[in-house]
């Protein structure tokens, strides 16, 4: 029998930040480059504007903004953390990982700090790893940050991906509480379709877009609800829903099929694209700095991409 440190009672998220780019692209600037319309984008995927990163973004930078603000928002500072995780699937270099660089740059010195790669639904899986790290006693406070740059992946002449996806991050603090902030996760893989989404030619997003919408929109519901159920959670007793922002329709669909007609749904998609792993803290934290989720909401959240991968948790907000 070995020796375990003492473990804390719980887990519960702190705080949220996030970083978008300063460059809005509009249906009407994508109309002028490839053949589409607005209106088209918008009964396709409900997008109207997107973030596109610009020269001085990076995943690093952005990551190192959002992260920043979920410290602020927390009220710490970079030596009380002593883990970064950084979900994300569009770094140019592998090595070195993401995760250390961003932690220098926060000042955080000597931190745990890795990477996490599950596209879509990264932020979700990383959150239950910062969650497992606090309550068996191997971190204090950890710092999530989901960050992509998948502008640097989009074929611009390719209507059906250059219209989804943008760039962005997203952050949060996890840390030790009395109780349970954040509920087991329910996740799991669908590799036999993972040709549905992958670099084209090694360099290009591409995705069987009918493919990947008959499997989330007839099988992640199922996920959600499994989610609801290991946390002891009504969907009645849901504050909101934030599922990775990928597409409205799915979106919606799912939403639907909860049968939580009270929970306000993230619709950040419109406004913000598709941002793969930031999605959903990029969601959380435009929400709660909107006002729509107090303290206390009860709020499901489900990632899902490429891979296929997909994880649903319920969350406290802080």
């Amino acid at each position: 029998m070995f020796n375990a440190p003492s473990a804390p009672g719980g887990a519960a998220i702190r705080s949220f930040g996030e970083y978008q780019p300063s460059r809005v692209v509009t249906n009407a600037d994508l109309e002028a480059r490839v053949e589409t319309t607005d209106e088209w984008i918008q009964s396709r995927v409900g997008i109207q504007e997107r973030r596109i990163a610009g020269p001085e973004d990076t995943v690093a930078s952005m990551a190192v903004a959002a992260g920043g603000k979920a410290l602020a928002a927390g009220g710490l500072s970079p030596e009380d953390i002593d883990l970064v995780i950084v979900a994300t699937c569009t770094v140019q270099d592998q090595i070195p990982n993401t995760a250390a660089t961003v932690a220098a740059k926060l000042g955080i010195v000597a931190p745990g700090a890795f990477d996490v790669n599950a596209a879509c639904a990264g932020f979700v899986y990383a959150l239950n790893l910062a969650s497992d790290s606090v309550r068996v006693g191997s971190a204090r406070n950890v710092l999530v940050i989901g960050s992509e740059k998948l502008s640097d992946y989009v074929d611009w002449q390719d209507r059906s991906t250059c219209v989804i996806f943008a760039d962005g991050a997203g952050a949060a603090v996890v840390s030790a509480a009395e109780d349970h902030g954040i509920g087991p996760v329910v996740w799991g893989s669908s590799g036999e379709r993972a040709d549905k989404i992958y670099l084209r030619e090694g360099k290009y997003l591409y995705q069987e877009g009918q493919a990947v919408f008959r499997w989330t929109t007839t099988e992640l519901y199922k996920v959600a609800l499994e989610a609801l159920e290991r946390a002891g959670v009504e969907p009645s007793e849901l504050t909101a829903f934030v599922p990775h922002q990928a597409n409205l329709r799915i979106v919606e669909s799912i939403a639907r099929k909860l049968g939580a007609p009270q929970a306000l749904v993230a619709r950040d998609i419109v406004t913000a694209g598709n941002t793969s792993s930031a999605s959903i803290p990029l969601a959380l934290s435009r929400m709660v700095e909107r006002g729509e989720l107090p303290s206390g909401s009860t709020v499901l959240t489900l990632g899902f991409g490429a891979g296929l991968v997909y994880a649903a948790q319920v969350i406290r907000i802080p």
